[in-house]
């Protein structure tokens, strides 16, 4: 649940996301993420929670919850 709560305040903090839009079915362009935003976020990610994502593949199409479920699969490992 970490990964969920620290994604959901960065896309609301950090990218100014109306914290309603954040659900686990949002698309993240939806939320105005675009390639550069996405990669500012996985790198802030990373930061918070001393994980590597470099082989995860990120794109807007993702959904926040497809973006919580792959950092929760590195939390975990």
């Amino acid at each position: 649940m970490i990964a969920a709560e620290v994604v959901n305040t960065l896309l609301v903090q950090r990218f100014g996301a109306d914290p309603a839009d954040v659900t686990t079915e949002t698309p993240l362009r939806k939320l105005r993420m675009d390639s550069l935003a996405l990669e500012e976020l996985r790198l802030l990610i990373e930061d918070r929670l001393d994980i590597d994502l470099e082989e995860v593949a990120l794109t807007s199409r993702d959904t926040v919850g497809q973006l919580v479920s792959a950092v929760d699969g590195k939390v975990a490992a």
